[in-house]
């Protein structure tokens, strides 16, 4: 590349951000309300701590239960967006005309469900209001809770009215789902054989779309259902899950690097590693492998990463003389190295699922994230064109155009490239050297390390609005961890009946006794 401080002005004009502007609601505001004082509140803490001896009352419960409000809010952003996580349906092969009906089917399943999530959670809120706990200045915890009911109460809503285009046919599928409940309910059958033919509707239900909670939560609801048990079980771990004292780094973690992505930081790191090692045989290859990994490590998607690097990476793996297809490929590709990188999401989920300590989780993952980066930048050394030569003639994509690479190594352009990049490339020493120094808890280090990207992007680099982009920033990333603790808090109500059932022990005990071979167990 150019020694400019950033990328050509002709490619940069090209590129819209990664997210369009949107106009914010209420529900928006209130999300980046709450992420803000998510940051906040442990840096007050550590500042009083440090100066008074004494910190806010109660402040790691109310920041587990603002991460509560956050994940609950974030997901009916995500409902109202169509942005619910689901698996990949068979829409596609079904005829344009028969695509209404089969959304018209997978919305109401998923309605039904989330309705059912909602009266768990009403459950679940008057059983807690009986009891005299207060969260913190006097406030009970009864009523933060009470975000779970409206959360899913929303969420019902806007998949019920995703069902169709017309008021008529939302009206019905409202109809539809209150049937459904209500036979579930009175029907004068015996639950067990019920049970098979709810599970196969769950099923067509998953094939044709409906979000990925809906088949969990279903799952479970079916399970507690046929027991007899309180259907509040479910939203119990749901709730666990939410105010975990770990669970707080994810989206403090997640919104530093969107504040990254969405600042002009994807550029200067760019030119870092392209000064580094760009000027060699495959050197953009390598490029590509560490600025997608450094994003990944702390966006937590690599989607977010892709969608953020694509249309300034693409063209520089072009103007190198990669193929269109190699390119997409290292780009989609290494957009996922980042997954093993602390802090990544993934990394906390685990640690806080199977209750290992954060730090060994780290400290585990990094050997085999370095090993994977490796391995992804010399498979793009390998597919790289030899070394072009200024006389050689080749067609140059328009958006590449002013893309140039030198054959040789430039100390003063990697010298102005690291200082012009010198706020970014410092976030991980803030992130990790917080953690791993003792001098704060790991929601402590996630707050530093959001509050530090915030600086950074705002004050230092001026690449975000205080008033218009940070909100809109910290909407998009609340609204992304709500999709994703929709997920994992009812998948953990259905891994925990499954416990309680001892399905895992039986499947211990069968594979014990019917598998003899280590290969065929292997594949098992």
């Amino acid at each position: 590349m150019t020694g400019q401080d950033e990328l050509p002005e002709a490619v940069a004009a090209e590129l819209p951000p990664f997210h369009e502007r949107k106009r914010l609601g209420d529900e928006d505001w209130t999300l980046a309300i709450t992420l803000g004082a998510m940051m906040l509140l442990p840096i007050l803490e550590i500042v009083l701590r440090k100066t008074v001896s004494r910190g806010v009352s109660n402040e790691q419960s109310v920041v587990q239960h603002l991460a509560l409000v956050a994940g609950m809010v974030g997901a009916a952003i995500a409902a109202r967006d169509g942005r619910l996580l689901s698996l990949g349906s068979v829409e596609m092969l079904i005829k344009p005309s028969w695509r209404p009906v089969t959304r018209f089917v997978a919305r109401v399943v998923a309605g039904m469900m989330a309705v059912l999530l909602c009266y768990a959670s009403v459950q679940f809120v008057l059983t807690e209001r009986a009891s005299s706990s207060v969260l913190a200045y006097g406030i009970r915890t009864w009523v933060v809770e009470l975000i779970l009911p409206i959360g899913f109460a929303l969420i019902a809503w806007r998949i019920i009215l995703s069902a169709s285009k017309r008021w008529a046919w939302r009206a019905v599928a409202a109809v539809v789902v209150a049937l459904l409940i209500v036979v579930a309910a009175k029907l004068p059958v015996d639950r067990q054989e019920l049970v098979v033919p709810a599970f196969v509707l769950l099923l067509i239900a998953t094939l044709l779309g409906a979000p990925i909670f809906t088949v969990l939560a279903g799952a479970g609801l079916i399970l507690f259902w046929k027991d007899a048990s309180p259907l509040s079980s479910l939203t119990i771990d749901h709730y666990g899950l939410a105010t975990n004292p770990t669970v707080p780094t994810i989206p403090l973690f997640t919104l530093a690097g969107y504040f990254l992505a969405e600042g002009g930081a994807s550029k200067r790191l760019i030119r870092v590693f392209n000064a580094a090692v760009g000027n060699f045989r495959g050197g953009p290859a390598v490029l590509v492998a560490l600025v997608c990994a450094f994003f990944t490590s702390f966006t937590g998607a690599s989607g977010v990463t892709i969608l953020a690097l694509g249309g300034l990476l693409m063209p520089v793996l072009l103007s190198a003389g990669y193929t269109e297809k190699v390119s997409l490929g290292l780009i989609t590709g290494t957009g996922s190295l980042g997954m093993l990188l602390p802090p990544c999401l993934p990394l906390i989920f685990y640690a806080v699922i199977a209750g290992v300590d954060i730090k060994n989780m780290f400290l585990g993952a990094l050997g085999p994230a370095v090993f994977m980066i490796v391995l992804a930048a010399v498979w793009g050394i390998s597919q790289a064109p030899p070394r072009r030569t200024p006389a050689s003639p080749r067609v140059i994509p328009s958006e590449a155009r002013n893309l140039q690479f030198s054959d040789g190594f430039d100390w003063h352009e990697l010298r102005s490239a690291v200082w012009g990049a010198k706020w970014e490339l410092f976030l991980p020493v803030v992130a990790i050297g917080a953690l791993f120094s003792g001098i704060a808890t790991p929601v402590e280090a996630a707050a530093l390390t959001a509050l530090y990207a915030f600086v950074g992007e705002t004050f230092v680099s001026r690449d975000l609005e205080l008033g218009g982009d940070i909100p809109r920033v910290m909407a998009e990333a609340g609204t992304l961890v709500g999709g994703v603790l929709l997920i994992l808090g009812v998948a953990l109500g259905l891994t925990n009946y499954l416990a309680f059932a001892e399905v895992p022990a039986r499947a211990v005990e069968w594979v014990t006794t019917a598998v003899h071979s280590k290969v065929l167990f292997l594949l098992l």
